[in-house]
């Protein structure tokens, strides 16, 4: 695979009010896009949206929204600059070849020597998956179970005729908004734990929190649920301190009827809690991991101690690394779902073909993955998917509660490989 040339513009795409999680808020989206092209063939493009408060929140802390992104914009320049004139055997060696590279030059501009891994693989996804195009028009794949390799066949082998589609509540989402979500058919809610304020208010404001949700939906009767109820799915983004917290957390969750809703407990701890933790298998309730997995060895350490399943992001951390962070977690018998991270609808394709062909998730009724784009940019939203390539497909929307995937969302690549028009324009303003 030869990369001639690379370039990359920015689309911005502001929120309907801030997203709030892991102590903080943030009010926009910036969105990449990177087009390549080789000697001969036309330009292939590639979205990533980027995440700096997800994915380190001290340069979110120390730089701000704007300047954080900023920086992680300048990452995806180096890479760029390390891939232009170069052959590489496949997008996957592209991106084990500069991800070290990439992430050392984030470490130097950021002057954080401990600057997280995801903080780097967040910023080559738009790069990452522009590679996979050029490496499907290379190879004359149309086709997404032909875009992932032989040798990870066997762990996206299901095709699900629905998937679950999980919104997520963050910390200001008004009563009426999570009201809406379950009348809408929401079965599993992704609830921000992890509040602002010191340990204590942390732990009181996330107690209240749950019980406020649970008075206001969780009586609610959901006939099309394989369980009949609306469950939880908590994600405290890494703000718990230690285990007696957590366990504090979970004991008044156990009071007010909530803990046996929780289908899953995301990230309870930062990755230096999760090393010193010990067994983690009396918390109660099931632990998935997410931003604290940089490489296959962190599934197996997560494993280790206790976690049952992990948020497989692909718009995060690149479709390269997801791919053999699925094999491992397979190997640890690890459950796998999808995570969103404010995925506009073009990025929301991807995830939605690796959740159509994950195992089923315990608990619900075939794959499951957070989408959580309607939520966070309002009536815009519906403007971004009258954008999208395969605008009216029966797959980009939801109803109840689910994506229902037919035969033309697996025949057609589910949206990853029309040609991204919006996009494209970006580079002819």
């Amino acid at each position: 695979m030869f990369i001639k040339e690379a370039e990359f513009e920015l689309q911005r795409e502001p929120f309907a009010q801030p997203f709030a999680f892991k102590g903080a808020s943030f009010r926009e989206k910036w969105n990449l896009v990177v087009r390549l092209r080789n000697v001969e063939g036309p330009w292939v493009y590639g979205l990533g949206g980027l995440a700096v408060l997800w994915s380190d929140a001290r340069v979110f802390a120390n730089h701000g929204e704007v300047g954080g992104n900023a920086l992680m914009m300048t990452l995806l320049e180096r890479g760029l600059g390390l891939v232009r004139g170069r052959y590489f055997a496949s997008p996957q060696a592209m991106f084990y070849e500069i991800m070290p590279q990439v992430l050392s030059y984030g470490r130097s501009v950021t002057r954080q020597e401990d600057l997280r891994p995801t903080f780097a693989l967040n910023a080559l996804v738009a790069l990452d998956n522009a590679a996979w195009m050029l490496w499907a028009q290379q190879e004359d794949i149309d086709g997404f179970d032909e875009l992932i390799p032989v040798r990870y066949h066997p762990h996206f082998s299901h095709r699900h005729s629905c998937v679950e589609a999980v919104p997520a509540v963050g910390y200001a989402l008004p009563d009426a908004d999570i009201d809406k979500l379950v009348d809408e058919g929401a079965h599993v809610l992704k609830v921000k734990v992890g509040h602002p304020g010191d340990d204590a208010e942390m732990l009181a404001r996330d107690i209240a929190r749950m019980d406020h949700i649970h008075q206001l939906v969780g009586d609610r009767s959901l006939p099309d649920s394989p369980t009949g109820h609306v469950l939880y799915y908590l994600d405290a983004n890494g703000r718990y301190p230690n285990v007696e917290h957590l366990q504090t957390f979970i004991e008044a969750l156990e009071r007010s009827g909530v803990r046996e809703r929780v289908l899953l407990f995301e990230e309870p701890f930062d990755e230096g809690g999760v090393d010193g933790a010990g067994s983690l298998e009396q918390i109660g309730v099931p632990l998935a991991a997410d931003e604290s997995v940089h490489c296959v060895e962190d599934v197996y350490r997560r494993a280790e101690v206790g976690y049952e399943a992990m948020a497989v992001k692909a718009a995060g951390k690149t479709f390269s690394l997801a791919l053999d962070l699925v094999e491992a977690a397979a190997a640890c018998e690890l459950d796998c779902f999808v995570a969103d991270n404010a995925c506009v609808p073009q990025l929301v394709d991807w995830n939605r073909n690796l959740a159509a062909r994950l195992p089923r998730l315990s608990g619900v009724r075939g794959g499951m993955m957070e989408t959580n784009g309607a939520e966070n940019y309002g009536p815009a939203w519906q403007r971004m998917l009258d954008e999208h390539p395969c605008a009216g497909a029966s797959w980009l929307i939801t109803r109840g509660g689910t994506f229902s995937l037919d035969e033309n969302f697996f025949a057609g690549g589910g949206g990853v490989f029309s040609y991204p028009q919006f996009y494209a324009s970006l580079f002819s303003l």
